[in-house]
C-alpha cells in the first residue's frame, strides 16, 4: 500500500525529478528491501555468474552507481548500472524522460548522462562486492574523436570493481552509435574490449546490448561477430524507435520507447537471435517485462536471464521480488527444477 501510494505520488511530478528522488531514497535507506529473493529453483548460472535469480535491473535506472548497495537488497538477481563514459557528460537538453501511462511505457532521449568512469569508479570501489553481482553498462562520450576506444578505456579504469561489463552500442540518443553494430566496426570495437579485458586482473564476462531494430540480415551478422569474439553473452534489446500503436499524448516525442510496447517485438529478436547462435551463447532478455509471465515467455524464447526497468516506473521498486517468487511458483506447478530447463523450449512460438 505504501509503495502505490508513493507511486502515485510520483507519478505527479516531472518523470526526471520522480526518478532522482527515487534514486534518493535508496540511498537514504528509505526503501526497505526483503535481500535477494532466491532458491534452488531461481538459481542460474549466467556465463560463470552465480545468480540467486535470474531477475537482473537493466542500465539505465542507477547511472552514477548511487544506489548499488540498497539495490541489491531489493529483489533482483543482479545489477547493471551505468552507462559510464570516460568524461562526465551532460545529456540531452530537458526535458527528456516522458511517461507514457496509457502505453505503460517510457520515451527517453537521455544522451549517455553521467558523472564520468572517475566518479563512479570511486562509488563501485566502495560498493563492490554486493549481495548480488553487479555489472556495469560502458558507453561512449557523445564528442569522442573514437567511441571504440571509449568503451575500453572506461573498462580498463572500472573492470576491477564489477562482475561483468557490457558494450552498449545500441542507444538511439548518441548520434550514430547504432552504426558500430554493423560487421567491421563491431569487430573492432570488441577487439579492443577483449583487449582490455586481457589486462584486468581479474577478467570478467563481456555482454553486448543490442537493438530491437534490426533486420534479419543485421542480426546474423551480430551473431556470427558475437561468436567469433569471446563475449560471454547479449542483452537483447535496447529501446526501440518504432511508436507503433501508442496512444499517448507523448507517443510522438523523440528518444528511444520501452514499456509494454516493446515486449513482443524485443521477444522475437530474442528468439531469433537464440536460433542464430545455436543456442551456444548466452542471452539475456529485456523489453517490457513487468510480470512473471511475461519473465517466462522471456525464458521460453531463449534468455538465461532477464532485465527490467520501465516496469518499475509502474510497478515500484518491489517488482523484482514479485516476479523471481512469481516464476518460483510456476516452475514447481509445472514440474521443472530449475529455471535453466525452461530456456529457450518456446523458440518456436516466437520466431
Amino acid at each position: 500500500m505504501l509503495e502505490r501510494l508513493g507511486l502515485a505520488v510520483m507519478h505527479r511530478l516531472d518523470p526526471e525529478r520522480a526518478h532522482g528522488l527515487a534514486i534518493a531514497a535508496l540511498k537514504a535507506g528509505l526503501v526497505p528491501g526483503p535481500g535477494p529473493v532466491t532458491s534452488e529453483i531461481l538459481r542460474v548460472d549466467l556465463a560463470g555468474l552465480s545468480l540467486p535469480n535470474p531477475v537482473g535491473l537493466a542500465a539505465g535506472f542507477d547511472k552514477n552507481a548511487e544506489a548499488v548497495t540498497a539495490l541489491a537488497r531489493a529483489g533482483f538477481g543482479f545489477l547493471e548500472v551505468g552507462a559510464a563514459t570516460p568524461r562526465p557528460q551532460a545529456g540531452n537538453p530537458k526535458p527528456r524522460l516522458f511517461r507514457l501511462s496509457a502505453d505503460r511505457a517510457v520515451i527517453n532521449r537521455f544522451g549517455f548522462n553521467n558523472a564520468g568512469m572517475e566518479a563512479i569508479t570511486e562509488r563501485l570501489a566502495v560498493a563492490y562486492p554486493a549481495a548480488v553481482p553487479i555489472g556495469l553498462n560502458l558507453g561512449a562520450n557523445k564528442d569522442s574523436t573514437d567511441r571504440a576506444a571509449d568503451f575500453a578505456t572506461v573498462l580498463a579504469r572500472c573492470g576491477a570493481h564489477v562482475d561483468f561489463a557490457t558494450v552498449n552500442v545500441s542507444s538511439p540518443n548518441t548520434e550514430r552509435l547504432r552504426e558500430l553494430q554493423g560487421r567491421a566496426a563491431l569487430q573492432g570495437l570488441l577487439e579492443g574490449v577483449m583487449a582490455a579485458r586481457a589486462g584486468l586482473a581479474r577478467p570478467i564476462p563481456i555482454f553486448l546490448k543490442i537493438a530491437p531494430d534490426l533486420s534479419d540480415e543485421e542480426l546474423a551478422e551480430i551473431a556470427e561477430v558475437a561468436l567469433a569474439s569471446g563475449i560471454a553473452g547479449i542483452i537483447a534489446t535496447n529501446t526501440t524507435l518504432s511508436r507503433d500503436g501508442l496512444a499517448s499524448a507523448h507517443r510522438a516525442q523523440a528518444g528511444g520507447l520501452s514499456g509494454a510496447p516493446l515486449f513482443e517485438r524485443s521477444t522475437r529478436v530474442l528468439a531469433r537471435l537464440y536460433q542464430l547462435t545455436g543456442g551456444a551463447i548466452p542471452l539475456i532478455g529485456v523489453g517490457g517485462v513487468a510480470s512473471a509471465d511475461q519473465a517466462w515467455e522471456k525464458l521460453r524464447a531463449g534468455a538465461s536471464a532477464v532485465q527490467l526497468y520501465s516496469g518499475l516506473v509502474y510497478g515500484g521498486i518491489s517488482l523484482a521480488g514479485r516476479i523471481a517468487r512469481g516464476l518460483e511458483v510456476r516452475a514447481r506447478a509445472e514440474g521443472i527444477t530449475n529455471l535453466s530447463e525452461v530456456t529457450g523450449s518456446g523458440v518456436s512460438d516466437w520466431s
